[in-house]
């Protein structure tokens, strides 16, 4: 069942996925990802998180029109899967849950949920 676990930078990058929609492409989410969390990252692992969520299922993807910005060229837009937002969803209530269980957090008594 690890395969439905989310490490942080796939759960980042889901999470992007799905709030850039149409425009879900690998050097789009990695700039995203640079403003997001202000951290670098390398075209390169994002291509790769990017087919491991695709082989874990938790990833879509087809190629989009060809534009001339990129020479003609098509991008691959990827879209979360129903198993996708599943993964996503159990992730955020681990960690609410954990986040309500922790006595040191000022903020406890709300009762983080959505």
């Amino acid at each position: 069942m690890s395969e439905n676990k989310l490490g942080n930078f796939e759960e980042t990058l889901l999470l992007l996925v799905g709030i850039l929609e149409k425009e879900a492409y690998a050097f789009r989410i990695a700039e995203e990802y640079e403003v997001q969390t202000e951290k670098a990252t390398s075209i390169g692992s994002v291509h790769s998180t990017l087919n491991r969520l695709s082989k874990k299922g938790f990833l879509t993807s087809e190629m989009g029109e060809p534009t001339a910005e990129r020479g003609g060229r098509r991008k691959r837009i990827y879209k979360i899967t129903a198993e996708g937002q599943r993964a996503l969803e159990q992730s955020r209530d681990l960690k609410l849950s954990l986040w309500n269980q922790f006595p040191g957090f000022a903020g406890n008594q709300f009762n983080w949920s959505l």
